[in-house]
């Protein structure tokens, strides 16, 4: 357990004072707009509160607006400069003080229930908030909402917040919400212990929320090692102090931290009842159904009208848990005080809402009169308050003070009533009488109509026509065998491909049916077991990350000597070619490939117009003439351009067969992966680098076609067996990456389309129980986002309480098992990932979006490039290089026109490719190393 920081300052005289710990700012989804510093302290100085939660820390605007408002006061507090609006003389002159806090809401899966637990962390000081907030915002988004979603462990919540300050602490919040608490009956646990694993040492403080009160917690002996601590959860300024904490201790974070730690500090709690807190009885808010647990139990649980399940309320969670009877108080339980706020009262006896301008007025005079609202409901003497407020003030408070109080319990999301007077006591007249004609009471909401919940039900949907892939051929499945052969555990077509004798090869491979694996697999069956020489091996793909993926399973597959295999993209290709033949090329052996920056200022140069549409030209093609011109400009300044790394090899080639027939007998076997995906430039270089018969294996699906507009074409996919005379063609037809009810969907879907006669998908495996595919016709992309953000809510059981109470999912609904990491939302193309992002940011879901964005296109990242290019002197790790050169040039006074010097090769450039040698590319220039190789007698590596 870490060690607690004793402040250095003396210590102050221990004081009894009100603290709210749990607030929210106008940051938080639904809350007020009114949440900021100044209007927090007013109000807190009227309702009699000398201790206030910052709430959201984590949101970024709202840190801000702490560090420009907040000035450190005693040790870990803050006060406000300035000090806010007026207020009148019996309240202006009392100090509030602020704590850091926030709530962190985790939704995530653990022994296979997805939990959801809200969580109020408190740290000493700025610096330790910027350290939690940095974890934090590696994890998940923390900027879309004041009380942030992450989907992140609640043990590992509570080691964030000790990492990032010894002396911060966590409380769990609101402990018996069914839905958001480490004790709730939809995704809680059976004891805090449970919720905060191994370092459940480290809570000593829990918060019993609004629907239960410390009489209700005493039951259960597992709590009696914690404080019970109460906050109002303010969503608005009006709401603080609905329920509070009383602490008898110095004004000093360590010391209420260490007070509540051993119990010291705590005086006593300001409740609510319990009744009118929105989750207190069992019920089903939509049929006005509201029973108290026992009546629940008889009822196994469900709805009477409807038949769903009811949600079932702290009361009867408690008694779950519940080893000792109703009425246990331990002893030296600290004190209990229940209270209806002011506002309240004064509505209740004026017949008006609680936010009416009458109220407002009242309270003000009152305020003005008798002191803070907090003392008026507690301390100051029943005649002063009859004196200021009028008889049925004076009534109603001594009853409250009394607990003499009229209960209508809350239930499934709907807050209850307490009232203090009876129906027929109150009678609006010029005199303030009592007891003669009835108020206007607030009513809880009105349930639906009978009528309405016995309409027939919807008739079912039409039944879905057979699946086009259907039969399926049970054939296929068990040709796998167990064994130690590279071919054992491919399928039957898979192994028919692998294992193919020389010569044209296209491999038609749909979806999820092996692709990578067979490609791989052939490659080491023919090393292998058919006397090919790894260094005879050319495998080209379209990626760098493909590439690399190409190389570990070639590795795991071959061991050291597939390094002799040469694996590549076409640009890497190419670049390796104009490496060794640059001279022919017209290019200087030093040559570099041009940044988008050396682009923009070439066709700028070249007559492309202004830099804004010189950046527009780059997308597209470009005119012949300015093309030549463009050209010209970069071999000036000897660059290259990217696309140039294919078009150039092919000119070059396509003058020289001579050149051409040696790379042929460099590769005599090439494989090239995505083959649907290859452009004009790109089935010319593989043209001169296979001849008609040659060992071409080509892999791909033209069905999976979708870069035309990046010049890919289908056709030379379409045309393979007139190219490569006497081509074989294996079909792969099985999908192991998808249910069948996927499979079946996507294979209707393809129908109408597809450029594979006979087009057929089956699915490895058959379940019965898969869910089935689901057709949401969305209205414009906004409404696909809407739906996706629904969706998720539904899955996860409800992202908030407001998620529940606004109807938005169906809270009777079973509990899911789903967390956010089980969750993907796919899209074809990045240009819709924009829109589903945002809607999934607005909604505080933590999501991640795996982005193909190059590093290189990030801000300032070029700068460091090219830093580091020209530097000289500059020595150590990589990131060490990094960081100097990134305040080399922070430091550096911009230069307009500056013209860096000329790149000198790197030294691992070779000229030549010795034959034998590993040879593999990183996209900027070849690099080769000796490797072993095997030998034509015994294919074993030299030693």
């Amino acid at each position: 357990m870490p060690g607690f920081r004793v402040p250095s300052a003396p210590a102050a005289p221990p004081a009894t004072f009100v603290a709210d710990l749990h607030i929210h700012s106008r940051y938080s989804r639904a809350c007020s707009r009114d949440l900021d510093l100044p209007t927090l302290a007013w109000w807190a100085r009227r309702k009699g509160i000398t201790l206030l939660g910052t709430g959201d820390f984590t949101h970024p605007a709202w840190f801000d607006h702490l560090r420009e408002h907040l000035v450190p006061a005693e040790p870990g507090l803050f006060r406000l400069d300035p000090a806010g609006r007026p207020l009148p003389p019996t309240v202006a002159g009392r100090e509030v003080r602020f704590m850091l806090s926030v709530e962190i809401s985790t939704i995530y899966k653990r022994d296979d229930r997805t939990r959801k637990v809200h969580h109020l962390v408190y740290l000493p000081d700025l610096d330790a908030v910027q350290r939690f907030n940095g974890k934090l915002a590696r994890i998940g988004n923390i900027g879309s909402d004041g009380r942030p979603i992450l989907g992140l462990d609640s043990r590992d919540l509570l080691e964030i917040t000790l990492e990032s300050s010894p002396d911060g602490y966590l409380v769990p919040a609101h402990i018996w919400t069914p839905w958001f608490s480490a004790l709730g009956s939809k995704s809680g646990f059976d004891a805090i212990a449970d919720c905060y694993a191994d370092l459940a040492g480290h809570i000593f403080a829990v918060e019993t929320g609004l629907s239960s009160d410390p009489e209700m917690n005493w039951r259960v002996s597992s709590l009696d090692r914690y404080r019970l601590v109460s906050n109002s959860d303010a969503h608005s300024p009006q709401a603080l102090g609905r329920e509070a904490t009383i602490l008898h201790a110095p004004l000093d974070y360590y010391a209420i931290r260490d007070g509540l730690r051993d119990g010291s500090a705590l005086h006593g709690t300001l409740e609510f009842f319990p009744e009118e807190g929105k989750y207190h009885a069992d019920g089903h808010r939509a049929c006005g159904v509201n029973w108290a647990p026992a009546r629940t139990r008889e009822a196994g649980g469900r709805c009477p009208e409807c038949g769903k399940p009811l949600t079932v309320g702290v009361l009867s969670r408690v008694e779950d848990l519940a080893d000792r009877p109703s009425g246990h108080r331990p002893d030296r339980a600290p004190a209990v005080t229940h209270l209806i706020q002011l506002n309240q009262v004064i509505g209740e006896i004026e017949g008006v809402g609680a936010k009416s301008k009458t109220v407002e007025a009242r309270l003000n005079d009152l305020v003005a009169a008798l002191g803070p609202e907090l003392d008026i409901l507690r301390n100051t003497p029943l005649d002063e308050v009859t004196r200021a407020g009028g008889e049925l003030l004076g009534e109603a408070i001594g009853r409250l003070r009394r607990g003499e109080v009229t209960r209508v319990a809350g239930f499934d999301g709907e807050y209850g009533i307490i009232r203090l007077f009876e129906p027929d006591e109150l009678r609006r007249t010029g005199s303030d009488a009592l007891f003669e004609v009835p108020p206007v009471v607030p009513k809880p909401r009105r349930a639906p109509s009978r009528r309405a919940a016995a309409q027939p039900p919807p008739p079912p949907p039409p039944i879905a026509e057979p699946s086009p892939h259907e039969p399926f051929e049970p054939m296929l499945a068990g040709m796998e065998e167990v064994g130690t052969g590279l071919l054992d555990r491919l399928d039957a077509m898979q192994r028919v491909a692998a294992s193919a004798p020389g010569g044209p090869l296209l491999i038609v491979a749909g979806p999820g049916t092996g692709k990578t694996r067979t490609l791989t697999h052939r490659i080491a069956y023919l090393c292998a077991e058919l006397d090919v020489y790894p260094e005879d091996c050319l495998a080209i793909t379209f990626t760098r990350r493909a590439a690399e993926e190409l190389r570990q399973r070639l590795a795991g597959l071959l061991g050291p000597v597939a390094d002799d295999v040469t694996v590549g993209t076409f640009h890497s290709l190419g670049l390796a070619i104009l490496r060794e033949n640059a001279a022919a090329a017209g290019l200087s052996p030093g040559f570099r490939i041009a940044e988008e920056a050396d682009r923009v200022a070439a066709l700028v140069e070249a007559g492309g117009g202004s830099e804004a549409a010189a950046r527009r030209l780059l997308g597209g093609p470009l005119d012949d003439a300015l093309r030549e011109r463009y050209a010209k400009v970069l071999r000036a300044r000897d660059l290259v351009d990217l696309d140039e790394l294919v078009t150039l090899p092919v000119a070059l080639l396509g003058a020289d067969p001579e050149l051409a027939h040696r790379y042929q007998s460099r590769w005599p076997w090439v494989f090239v992966d995505e083959y649907q995906d290859v452009d004009a430039a790109q089935y010319g270089l593989l043209r001169l680098l296979v001849p008609r018969d040659g060992n071409l294996c080509a892999i791909g699906d033209p069905d999976q076609a979708i870069y035309s507009f990046r010049g890919a074409d289908v056709s030379f996919f379409l045309r393979f067996s007139r190219d490569y005379g006497d081509a074989r063609i294996v079909r792969l037809t099985r999908n192991y990456r998808s249910a069948a009810p996927i499979v079946a969907a996507a294979v209707q879907a393809i129908a109408p389309s597809t450029l594979v006669p006979g087009r057929r998908l089956d699915p490895a495996r058959l379940d019965p129980e898969a869910v089935p595919i689901g057709r949401y016709p969305a209205a414009s992309p906004a409404d696909e986002a809407d739906f996706v953000v629904r969706t998720i809510d539904e899955l996860v059981g409800g992202l908030s309480h407001r998620s529940l109470d606004s109807g938005r999912i169906d809270r009777h609904a079973t509990p899911g098992t789903l967390a956010f990491g089980d969750i993907a939302v796919l899209y074809r193309t990045d240009a819709q990932a924009a829109i589903l992002v945002d809607a999934l940011v607005r909604a505080g879901v933590p999501v991640q979006k795996r982005s193909h964005n190059r590093l290189r296109d990030r801000a300032g990242v070029a700068a460091i490039a090219r830093e580091l290019r020209y530097a000289t002197g500059l020595a150590g790790s990589v990131a060490a290089r990094v960081r100097l050169t990134g305040q080399v040039l922070a430091e550096r006074p911009p230069l307009d026109g500056a013209v860096p010097g000329t790149c000198t090769p790197p030294s691992t450039c070779s000229s030549r490719w010795p034959r034998g040698a590993a040879t593999t590319w990183n996209g900027s220039w070849a690099r080769s190393r000796q490797a072993p190789r095997w030998t034509r007698s015994t294919r074993a590596p030299k030693r």
